[in-house]
């Protein structure tokens, strides 16, 4: 077949939705179909024209106002001059899945939006209430949609009318096989943070207990405009010498931090699913996250625990733990998430 996988960015930019798009992308490759992804570059410092394991990608300079939106009228035209079989568009707080809904015609169109009701700042809110009425039209034009939890699928369902049958649930993967040589001795003590430093991810709340927690220190890896703030934060509750931050780390450096930490904790308010709380897991670390929203489908009551996001109710928790068990729910490879998409593309 030929798909054509629509994004707001693409490798190398690095984020949730990039990673699935890429890791969906170039397996698909490797099961020989052709595919190209379409996207945008609002900084412009990536070819336009490019070739990635297998992946044509075409990018498009975007206007992208608080990194958000990525408005190009010129992906747009490009897109209605595509022939595929497949038009596989992700993300719905961002442009490009509209235009890809505008050249659908007579592809069959899928939808992954990795949705989560919300925009992350007062501004995203306000552009957001503007947006929802063209957001509606790509719910009711895909032919499938595909959601990567039950919470998602449940927030769509209930904000735009949408019938059960529309939606397939298919949970992002890892590459389970990275994690195999990771899982070894732990420092019990060494709590780790893996994603954007915005207020909404509840570091705060970490830094914010700190003081509580004799014995313990904070890594944090990831950049964000929140991070002046919890610098200030930390110094301000005397924890700064017991905070680490870290960031544009590689691929296996980021894995030998799963390696040496003992906890992971991911208090976001906004998650369509939460892929470094996966990976954690994997990892063998214990984990503490958000019980209200998506994250809280990885509760297992053992090593992973949900709670209220507030720096008392994680000193509690922190100090309940119990020595690490095995997760007690499953996490899918990105070969199985690539098998059902397939079947997604090619059912009615």
């Amino acid at each position: 077949m030929k798909i054509i996988q629509v994004c707001p960015r693409y490798f190398p930019d690095i984020g949730g939705v990039e990673t699935h798009v890429r890791e969906i992308a170039e397996r698909l490759v490797k099961m020989g179909h052709r595919v190209e992804v379409v996207c945008t570059d609002p900084s412009g410092v990536h070819p336009k024209n490019d070739f990635i394991n297998g992946v044509s990608i075409t990018r498009f300079r975007s206007f992208a106002p608080h990194d958000a939106y990525f408005f190009s009228p010129k992906m747009a035209s490009y897109l209605k001059t595509l022939d595929a079989e497949i038009l596989h568009a992700h993300g719905y707080h961002a442009f490009p899945a509209l235009f890809a809904m505008m050249a659908a015609r007579n592809k069959r169109f899928i939808f992954t939006p990795h949705y989560h009701g919300k925009g992350h700042t007062s501004l995203r809110n306000m552009l957001l209430t503007f947006y929802n009425p063209f957001g509606r039209a790509i719910f009711h034009r895909a032919n499938r949609i595909i959601c990567v939890s039950e919470y998602e699928k449940n927030l769509i369902k209930g904000k735009f009318d949408i019938p059960e049958e529309r939606f397939t649930v298919i949970p992002n993967g890892l590459n389970l096989s990275e994690f195999k040589g990771i899982i070894g001795a732990k420092y019990p003590h060494r709590i780790l943070h893996v994603g954007r430093i915005e207020q909404y991810k509840g570091i705060q709340h970490v830094i914010a207990a700190l003081p509580e927690l004799p014995g313990y220190t904070f890594t944090i890896v990831g950049k964000g405009p929140y991070e002046h703030s919890l610098q200030q934060l930390a110094a301000d509750k005397g924890v700064s010498d017991r905070v680490t931050w870290k960031k544009d780390l590689s691929r296996q450096d980021l894995l030998q931090e799963y390696a040496s930490a003992g906890l992971m904790i991911s208090l976001s308010s906004f998650e369509a699913y939460g892929i470094t709380v996966a990976e954690a897991l994997a990892s063998g670390l214990q984990v503490i996250v958000n019980k209200n929203g998506a994250l809280e489908e990885f509760v297992d009551g053992t090593t992973c625990i949900g709670i209220e996001p507030s720096a008392k109710n994680l000193i509690g928790a922190i100090r309940l733990l119990k020595p690490s068990q095995s997760y007690q729910k499953r996490i899918i490879d990105w070969n199985e998430v690539v098998d059902r998409t397939v079947k997604t593309y090619i059912k009615d």
